[in-house]
């Protein structure tokens, strides 16, 4: 989640700018005012004494306003992002415009951090997970090019090599919709009715209206209970609570091993039918990017997930 900045009164930044202005306007002439008026009381040397320190202290309360209200936080704002986000956040901000202005740079920051994981998910994961197909395709090509292979032998490698190159597309493939997934679906409200498609297997167990759009939620919805009955659910719940939407099912749950693991991008236990994890880290990812999340529960069978904003 995006760093939120800390809410507190401060003037709006039209208003210290128009305060300046008027102030550098009005000062030279209250002093001539006051240069006439008083000239011949305290005499002309005092009161241009008189004149100089109350100048001099109006540009130091001024100067300390701007200080605090503009250039303080444009600085902290500039050393957050010279720093790529390892310096310390900051945390109050001298106008609303400024407030506004360091959440919006901290959601970016969040959102290119998320983006860098991406491609640091791609060199790590990606380029591991096709070395096993591409090793299939090396072998079955060299022992294809044997002239005196038998026909069925041959079929076989044929059939291993479509195997691979199904793989490495859908490694490809999961990598794409990962990237896709951060990027922000049109925002707004619906009720989890809405996304739901009546089927035997699934129970809407309570109706509520949830702070996301009803695209997003669709296919949050439609990956989990895929998800559920790819693992052996027969029956899906699904509730709306006050503190977000429960997805309980009855499948074959999620070992204590892997509860850890399992919004890892390509981890997987269903690689030998095809699966290569890339559908709960885009689930997050999707979530993430409209200040949501998703996180596995503990129940006492199958597997329960909580959505939450």
């Amino acid at each position: 989640m995006p760093r939120r900045v800390i809410r507190k009164w401060r003037p709006p930044l039209a208003f210290v700018l128009g305060g300046v202005l008027a102030a550098v306007f009005f000062l030279p002439l209250i002093g001539i005012a006051y240069f006439r008026l008083a000239g011949g009381v305290l005499g002309w040397a005092e009161t241009s004494w008189m004149i100089a320190w109350m100048a001099l202290m109006a540009t130091l309360i001024l100067g300390f306003l701007l200080w605090r209200l503009v250039l303080r936080p444009v600085r902290a704002l500039t050393e957050f992002a010279q720093a790529e986000g390892e310096a310390a956040v900051p945390v109050h901000f001298g106008t609303p415009e400024f407030s506004q202005l360091g959440d919006a740079i901290f959601a970016m920051t969040a959102r290119l951090r998320g983006r860098e994981a991406v491609l640091r998910s791609y060199a790590d994961h990606v380029t591991h997970e096709l070395k096993s197909p591409m090793t299939v395709i090396r072998g079955a090509a060299e022992l294809l090019d044997d002239p005196d292979l038998k026909s069925d032998d041959r079929a076989r490698m044929l059939g291993n090599i479509s195997t691979a190159v199904d793989r490495m597309q859908g490694l490809l493939d999961g990598q794409r919709a990962l990237a896709q997934a951060q990027e922000p679906m049109p925002r707004g409200t619906c009720l989890v009715s809405e996304v739901i498609e009546p089927a035997a297997d699934i129970v809407l167990e309570r109706d509520g209206v949830v702070p996301l759009g009803a695209t997003l939620l669709g296919v949050v919805m439609t990956h989990l209970i895929a998800n559920a009955r790819d693992h052996g659910a027969t029956r899906i719940v699904i509730a709306w609570q006050p503190e977000g939407v429960r997805i309980r099912d009855d499948g074959s749950g999620v070992s204590q091993g892997n509860q850890d693991r399992i919004f890892d991008p390509f981890f997987t236990t269903r690689r030998g039918s095809g699966g290569t994890g890339m559908g709960l880290p885009i689930v997050r990812r999707m979530l993430q990017a409209q200040d949501a999340e998703i996180a596995l529960v503990p129940s006492q069978s199958g597997a329960t997930f909580l959505l939450t904003w």
